[in-house]
């Protein structure tokens, strides 16, 4: 059994819930992914199992959140995207054009946190931040 396992095992019983063979193929298809909308981790977790619907899925990703090991993102107009609160902490920047998804270090948006602390008594959840933009790639592409 890996260490994440045994983490996201204590961490379910902790709150009253069991690392059920369905919420670690979830788990494990977010850690794979890295960023996923719930269609794309079902594509995944049918590898291991056509057992399991989307519906499952989603009520999967629903309770792993609640517990903290994973969060939601709006990277667009597609479904929410899931990523594992495994890694390091990170807000996204979306390319509008080719939808390249980068993490950002959160020290990035430290002054503007600090600035909307100070100025209009605002904490900001950074982790759930998303910056929409252009890559270097696409900005520099000549228009057509």
């Amino acid at each position: 059994m890996t260490e994440a396992a045994e983490d996201w095992r204590e961490a379910l019983r902790a709150k009253g819930y069991r690392l059920t063979p369905q919420r670690e193929l979830v788990l494990g298809a977010i850690e794979r992914l890295r960023h996923a909308t719930p269609e794309e981790v079902l594509a995944v977790v049918r590898e291991s199992s056509s057992a399991i619907n989307l519906s499952t899925v989603y009520r999967n990703l629903e309770v792993l959140e609640e517990l903290g090991l994973v969060r939601h993102a709006h990277l667009g107009e597609r479904a929410s995207t899931y990523h594992s609160v495994s890694g390091r902490p990170h807000f996204h920047a979306v390319c509008r054009k080719c939808q390249k998804v980068t993490s950002v270090d959160p020290s990035v948006a430290d002054g503007i946190s600090e600035r909307l602390r100070e100025e209009y008594a605002f904490e900001v959840d950074v982790a759930h931040l998303t910056v929409f933009g252009a890559c270097v790639d696409c900005s520099s592409e000549e228009p057509s």
